[in-house]
């Protein structure tokens, strides 16, 4: 399993913190995303959601990262925790770390450009894919059903 962590402050929407070591044998989407970011809430969660939905979960499993770089003063934990419940985000949700930069620490490690941002791990734990902006769903399926059916084969 490669050495890339999540860099988390907080975690959401679960009882503990999680590493990519609790996705063992499954597909991992990452939906990096900043509450405030209009195409992260039109496009970004929403297909997430649908991502959760679609798929079984013992093939996929779909986790959020908040990942703020700017309106830091509006993000805090308790309204991105009203956000998660007033939008029905149910997934496990990480509060990204501050970073030494401008960017955040996770963010930055993954060389993620902006959000919305979509990452894809294999079942083995390998980054395998990076998506800024929207992802047409059509190709994303396709993509992710790949990556399930890597598993599959052997």
């Amino acid at each position: 399993m490669d050495d890339i962590p999540f860099h988390a402050a907080h975690w959401l929407n679960t009882d503990r913190p999680l590493t990519l070591e609790d996705f063992p044998s499954r597909v991992l989407a990452v939906e990096v995303f900043q509450m405030l970011c209009p195409g992260c809430v039109l496009n970004g969660l929403p297909q997430a959601q649908r991502l959760a939905q679609t798929f079984d979960e013992k093939d996929l499993a779909v986790i959020g990262l908040h990942s703020v770089f700017e309106h830091h003063q509006g993000n805090s934990r308790e309204s991105l925790a009203a956000f998660l419940h007033e939008w029905r985000i149910p997934f496990p949700v990480a509060i990204d770390m501050q970073g030494e930069g401008p960017l955040p620490r996770t963010m930055g490690a993954w060389g993620l450009q902006g959000t919305p941002s979509l990452v894809l791990f294999d079942r083995t734990g390998r980054m395998r894919a990076r998506h800024f902006g929207q992802v047409a769903d059509m190709a994303l399926g396709a993509q992710v059903m790949g990556l399930i059916g890597e598993g599959e084969a052997g």
